[in-house]
């Protein structure tokens, strides 16, 4: 028998704690980057919301393509987001299903079978419902609702092959309750939470999840536009029309886009596998209370 006390017993008893060192370690990694090795797609990425979910599925290890129209907004968004990950711009228009096919098997060839999806690009237009084009009403649905369907449809067939996946739709408020002078962006946002409910159903025992995030009045460019809509229309100062947009939340203020980006991360963490048909507001009570 060779005692403990030995070189060769000292050596296998570094070996094991090397290993299990190792082994911590890479538990350790695996838990701060979950989504490590996984390809998500955000369209609406080069800035506001989008942005602020892409930087937070880069910091979990995910590679990240934004999709956008403006190809200069992508870019400046790729170089900010640079360090901190893997990341990439495809530029297409969601409304066109042949654009939208080619940019995300383009971004697919670079970085992977896309795992995520999340659609957050979208349109706001103002207008009393007696006075609105057919038009602005057809803009409205083809921007937030058929373009949603169209990057489902590209994506979920590489979710389905690897039976795995997220989709997440980045509707509103305006998705569960009415807003008055937004008719037709209301219906194109409940047809969102339509559409997650249903897909949520279809591909629950297929590895993929499909929920909705429902951001109530949130620092962006709609709502800046809505603020320059209320002046023209009021006469209000930028201040008092902010303030209006901000006393629906019950926390009397308007949502950050980081608020919103953690929850969207969150679902497409393996950790929400059990989170499906979902429709989580993230409006500070506004909802509940309306």
């Amino acid at each position: 028998m060779i005692p403990s006390s030995t070189p060769t017993g000292n050596a296998t008893a570094a070996a094991n704690t090397s290993h299990q060192a190792a082994t911590g370690a890479a538990s350790d990694a695996a838990i701060a980057t979950p989504l490590a090795g996984r390809h998500a797609v955000v369209t609406g990425g080069g800035k506001g919301i989008g942005m602020a979910i892409a930087r937070h599925l880069l910091a979990h290890g995910a590679a990240v393509t934004l999709v956008g129209r403006d190809r200069g907004t992508l870019d400046r968004a790729v170089t900010e987001l640079t360090p901190l990950g893997q990341v990439q711009a495809a530029a297409c228009d969601i409304v066109d299903a042949t654009s939208v096919r080619a940019a995300f098997a383009a971004a697919a060839e670079a970085f992977g079978p896309i795992a995520v999806l999340v659609n957050n690009a979208g349109q706001a237009v103002s207008e009393r419902f007696d006075r609105m084009e057919a038009s602005v009403w057809d803009t409205m649905l083809a921007v937030n609702l058929t373009g949603t369907f169209h990057c489902t449809q590209a994506a979920l067939p590489g979710m389905l092959a690897q039976q795995w996946g997220r989709v997440v739709n980045v509707a509103s408020t305006a998705g569960l309750i009415g807003y008055a002078y937004v008719s037709a962006y209301c219906a194109a946002k409940h047809g969102v939470i339509g559409m997650t409910r249903a897909l949520a159903l279809e591909v629950a025992h297929k590895g993929v999840t499909v929920n909705a995030v429902c951001p109530g009045y949130t620092e962006t460019d709609i709502v800046r536009d809505a603020v320059t809509n209320i002046m023209g229309k009021t006469g209000m100062t930028e201040e008092a029309a902010r303030a209006q947009l901000a006393q629906r939340n019950p926390q009397g203020k308007l949502v950050q886009p980081d608020d919103v980006a953690q929850t969207v991360a969150w679902l497409c963490l393996p950790a929400a596998m059990a989170v499906n048909g979902q429709s989580i507001s993230v409006d500070g009570g506004e909802v509940m209370t309306g």
